[in-house]
């Protein structure tokens, strides 16, 4: 009961300043038209064969990426790579939405336009990121929680005035066996903190007529098995979508994009898991936590090559059974890494990193088909 007592006023609070006088109370802050437009955009996003591009990288994560490519982490070298990607012919027939970190809302590219027109254009959406990092877990070293909260609202209304439709918040989970002076992770706090946050995030988001992401990772790093990573997905899926109920979210009006269910990456090659392994578990998870009125699961790759998460998503697409979600992608890494290493942060080389590009994205909706091939 205390959790409530403490969250609930602040819900109220941020039910009471996007409704008028006049409007009927409910436990929800949108009106039959705000409901059919959050529901609509969503239904765009998880459209069967497209999928989403995760461009959302910060200045210094894309930095990273550019310098694997020796080129220099400039402001015109960053919208030079988002110009390649954002340009390549027939994006629209796979990506149906990208996610993007602000620089790249406002960013004018090497033809003297803004970068997102050319998505625009298309029919692509644009998405924004809206979360500002992670920070140490109080009181739980190893852990962390995520930032974004202070001026939600008022970001997220200016981002849809620059042309935004969704956004994404990402909270951390990690996972650690208990050994001798050591407690295992993830602690209650830490899964708590993250449901509620994403639930608030959520909450905000839609209040502002913004579509929300939610981003619960359960992170691959260490040697768990995947029967560890399912019990642990298990458990936050469960947790978040408590708290996104109790805050009155528009499950109709959001997007999950979960890890799939893996063994942790450095895991013993005696207890690595197969493909077929990781579809059936990941699926298992998902058929016991997401309520069928969420319109679609778009999948983190989650430090996957490009090959592993193409052939993930397939064979969960071609797993038996109920699937009431569209089930696609949101990959960040894993549509770029091919491109950027074709593109080399040469203009001679932009064909050459859009065709890699295309050919990662054709690859991946064709793995997001309800009867997906299981070529990669």
């Amino acid at each position: 009961m205390r959790r409530k007592q403490v969250y609930y006023p602040l819900l109220i609070l941020l039910c009471a300043v996007t409704q008028s006088s006049t409007e009927p109370s409910t436990n929800t802050c949108y009106n039959s038209l705000d409901m059919e437009e959050l529901a609509a955009v969503a239904q765009r996003l998880a459209a069967s064969g497209r999928g989403i591009l995760a461009a959302d990288e910060s200045i210094s994560t894309v930095g990273k990426r550019l310098a694997s490519i020796n080129v220099e982490n400039s402001e015109s070298n960053r919208a030079a790579l988002r110009h390649m990607l954002f340009t390549s012919e027939g994006i629209e027939r796979y990506i149906s939405g990208v996610i993007l970190y602000e620089e790249q809302l406002y960013q004018t590219g090497p033809d003297g336009q803004r970068l997102v027109q050319h998505l625009t254009n298309k029919g692509v959406l644009l998405g924004i990121k809206v979360d500002t990092g992670l920070v140490e877990l109080p009181g739980s070293p190893g852990e962390q929680f995520t930032q974004g909260l202070d001026n939600l609202k008022a970001r997220c209304l200016k981002y849809k005035e620059a042309g935004a439709s969704f956004a994404k918040w990402r909270a951390v989970i990690n996972i650690r066996p208990a050994a001798e002076g050591v407690s295992a992770l993830p602690s209650e706090a830490a899964v708590a903190a993250a449901a509620r946050g994403l639930a608030m995030y959520a909450a905000i988001c839609q209040s502002a007529g913004l579509v929300p992401i939610v981003e619960p990772e359960v992170l691959s790093d260490g040697s768990h098995d995947i029967s560890a990573c399912e019990s642990v997905t298990q458990r936050v899926l469960s947790a978040v979508f408590k708290e996104l109920q109790d805050a009155g979210v528009l499950l109709e009006g959001i997007l999950l994009k979960p890890n799939m269910v893996l063994p942790g990456s450095s895991n013993s090659s005696s207890q690595k898991a197969t493909p077929e392994q990781v579809a059936a578990a990941t699926l298992r998870v998902l058929r016991r936590t997401v309520p069928p009125a969420v319109p679609g699961i778009v999948f983190l790759s989650g430090g996957q090559s490009e090959q592993e998460a193409t052939q993930h998503l397939a064979l969960i697409n071609q797993q038996p059974g109920l699937k009431p979600w569209v089930l696609t992608f949101s990959y960040g890494r894993a549509l770029q890494a091919s491109a950027l290493k074709a593109w080399q942060g040469q203009q001679g080389s932009v064909a050459a990193g859009q065709a890699a590009f295309m050919e990662r994205a054709a690859a991946n909706g064709a793995a997001a088909q309800p009867t997906a091939p299981t070529a990669v």
